[in-house]
């Protein structure tokens, strides 16, 4: 699990990194007491946690969370916190836990390794297995940029290329019910953690443009209405 820790006090940043370096399979990928600089390193690089105070200069930890939560970031949060304020708010944004310093190391370990455990059950339920003819194929959902209806087959375009089935989309979308998946048109369901953008096609409809790949899907514009609100 590779992790964020940001803390404007140095003396509670280093309790941060000396706790969390204590586990196995943990990466610290920053640890910073800028939250301007931990917003810089999420951009850049990929983590899965991020450990932030709240009331920080400038950027706090619960504008931080909000971005994450808007843009629909795979980042679990945990804030650690002098301020019980804020819990009510950290529920709405489905933070992973709100620890109020002073805290124990015991009580930052165990929630640390409870969403190891939590992530390790969702990766074991976070594939497809997929009939094409003969062979069944397994793929992670989170390697899928987006499916598309064409005829009677299905194409899913995933991180290591196109795999044609012949499942209908409806099938396919009763299987992918995590936040990352919406159905933009009657033909297409997308992850919205590759797209780039979306261009106007016709009064009702945009192309979306994904990263990594060329080819392109289809959104409709209340589907673009909804994450708009919903997600960003």
């Amino acid at each position: 699990m590779r992790i964020g820790l940001v803390d404007d006090r140095r003396i509670d940043l280093d309790k941060l990194v000396g706790v969390i370096s204590s586990i196995e399979e943990i990466e610290i990928v920053f640890a910073t007491s800028s939250a301007e600089e931990a917003y810089e390193q999420i951009k850049k690089e990929s983590i899965d946690l991020l450990i932030a105070d709240i009331e920080m200069p400038n950027l706090s930890g619960y504008e931080l969370a909000d971005i994450i939560h808007s843009h629909a970031l795979n980042i679990s949060v945990i804030f650690v916190t002098g301020n019980s304020g804020y819990a009510v708010h950290a529920f709405e944004l489905n933070v992973h836990d709100y620890i109020m310093k002073p805290y124990s190391k015991d009580r930052l370990l165990q929630s640390v390794k409870r969403l190891m455990e939590k992530t390790k059950s969702m990766e074991i339920s976070g594939r497809l297995y997929l009939k094409q003819k003969n062979d069944i194929h397994i793929v992670q959902k989170k390697d899928i940029i987006f499916i598309e209806r064409s005829g009677r087959s299905t194409t899913l375009y995933t991180k290591s290329g196109p795999i044609t089935i012949y499942q209908t989309l409806n099938e396919l979308e009763g299987e992918l019910r995590e936040r990352d998946f919406i159905r933009s048109h009657r033909s297409f369901i997308i992850n919205i953690h590759y797209v780039l953008n979306f261009s106007l096609y016709a009064k009702n409809s945009y192309i979306v443009k994904f990263e990594g790949i060329e080819e392109k899907a289809m959104i409709t514009k209340e589907k673009v209405d909804f994450l708009q609100q919903h997600y960003f």
